[in-house]
């Protein structure tokens, strides 16, 4: 009975053994499974090297290139002109701004230059005895005194005796002093020195002036100056006369501008120097805020892309037979979000947009659009960023 059991359970297992052999020969004949290949669909462009403008940016607030702050020179009560003096009133060049009460000051002044036409009358006897060839001269000159006109010059002297007789009466030294007091009464009139427009009024009519008090400020409203500060870098760059592109902030408005100066220092804590654009335009005000755009310098045989498609090694990717590769490249110059590179030989075909994960070896296919007769209505052309091939292969 031991036997039979045993030669059954032989043959189990050896029937068991060829079903398990049959079964591992039939799986080898299944087909491999289906292997997936990733091929980067990218924007290329082609290198064709020409002249690149380097624009540096800037911005500033604009400033009267002519501006007067005024401040007085005297003491008096403020009179009423011609005008108010109130912000945003325009005067012509000459007009009168400002004027304070001189009439006790002209008193004093009308006194001196009596004394002085008095003293020139003393001495007219002496002279017509003494010194006859001159007494004609000083005849004239004494006719021609007018107490309410400025003082005219002296005639000149002509020998030692004269300037020693004249001296030693003392007219030269009253003459002065008259001089000096007319100098001083013309300042109780400020004028305008160029046509333009009041800023700021901090006095008004009837107020009591003080010597050395501000009165306000004056500003010529045609020509305006933007002091913009720019990395030492571009000091090379900059040179006077090159026109500027200006723009508000909303980049709604564009003015033209020139640099009309280049500060000689920079600045030893910021490191910065100190540039003067130039700009007319009837529509622009003190204060306002601008964008400017300096044209630096033109860079030959280079080419601007974007800022992100160099890499940390001043190196881009390039396509070749349709693999990723990376070249050496020598930037010139970076804005925030454009680069300009040189030794990129022409023909070179590069990124146009960066691709994510990149490396150099990648298997990429450039991007192809449809044409107009492929496009079926009501439908877009969609940029696939990834593009899977599904290939197939026997054992």
């Amino acid at each position: 009975m031991r036997n039979i059991i045993l030669s059954i359970i032989g043959v189990l297992i050896i029937i068991g053994s060829f079903l398990v052999a049959k079964r591992l020969i039939a799986n080898k004949k299944k087909p491999k499974p289906v292997s997936e290949k990733v091929i980067k669909t990218v924007f290329i462009d082609t290198v064709q090297n020409g002249t690149v403008r380097i624009i540096i940016p800037a911005n500033g607030s604009l400033v009267a290139k002519r501006r007067v702050e005024l401040y007085s020179e005297v003491q008096g009560v403020f009179r009423t002109s011609g005008k108010l003096f109130k912000p945003g009133q325009e005067y012509r060049q000459g007009e009168t701004l400002i004027r304070i009460d001189a009439s006790e000051y002209y008193a004093s002044v009308q006194s001196s230059k009596s004394n002085l036409y008095n003293s020139i009358a003393a001495i007219m006897p002496d002279l017509r005895l003494d010194f006859p060839e001159i007494f004609p001269k000083w005849q004239n000159y004494l006719s021609g005194f007018d107490l309410n006109k400025t003082t005219p010059k002296l005639p000149e002297m002509t020998s030692e005796k004269e300037n020693y007789f004249i001296t030693g009466r003392g007219i030269v030294s009253n003459f002065y002093n008259v001089k000096n007091l007319e100098q001083r009464l013309a300042k109780y009139n400020i004028r305008a020195s160029f046509p333009g427009i009041l800023t700021e009024a901090l006095v008004t009519e009837g107020s009591l002036i003080r010597n050395g008090q501000k009165l306000g400020e004056y500003i010529d409203p045609s020509v305006y100056e933007m002091e913009v500060a720019l990395s030492k870098t571009y000091a090379s760059l900059l040179k006077v006369g090159e026109d500027v592109v200006l723009n508000n902030l909303e980049h709604t408005e564009t003015y033209s501008g020139i640099v009309s100066r280049v500060n000689g220092s920079i600045d030893a804590t910021t490191q910065t120097i100190t540039v003067f654009i130039e700009v007319k335009n009837e529509t622009l005000k003190e204060g306002m805020f601008l964008e400017a755009n300096l044209n630096a310098k033109k860079e030959t045989d280079a080419i601007e892309i974007n800022r992100n498609l160099i890499l940390e090694g001043q190196q881009i990717y390039v396509v070749r037979d349709s693999l990723l590769d990376v070249i050496d490249v020598k930037p010139v110059y970076f804005s925030d979000t454009k680069v300009v590179l040189k030794n990129v030989p022409n023909g070179t075909i590069m990124l146009s947009e960066p691709v994510p994960g990149a490396y150099a070896g990648m298997l990429v296919k450039p991007f192809q659009a449809k044409k107009e007769d492929d496009k079926a209505p009501n439908t877009k052309i969609e940029k696939t960023s990834n593009e899977i091939v599904k290939s197939k292969t026997a054992n």
